[in-house]
C-alpha cells in the first residue's frame, strides 16, 4: 500500500495495465500468434510514453 501512495493510484493502475498487456502479448506469442503478439506488445511502451509526455507537459506549467 505504501508503494501505491508513493507513486499515486493512477500511475499504479497504468503500470498494472502495462503488465497485463505484456502478459497477454506473451500468451499470444507462446500460443503461436506472433503478429498479434507483437502488435499488442507495442501498446505497453506506447502507453508509457504517452504518460511520460503528459507528465512533462503538466510539470512545465
Amino acid at each position: 500500500m505504501n508503494f501505491i501512495k508513493k507513486i499515486g493510484l493512477a500511475n499504479f493502475l497504468l503500470l498494472l495495465l502495462c503488465a497485463i498487456i505484456i502478459g497477454v502479448a506473451e500468451y499470444l506469442f507462446l500460443r503461436g500468434d506472433h503478429l498479434h503478439a507483437i502488435f499488442i506488445g507495442l501498446w505497453a511502451p506506447t502507453l508509457l510514453l504517452v504518460v511520460i509526455f503528459i507528465k512533462q507537459i503538466k510539470n512545465e506549467r
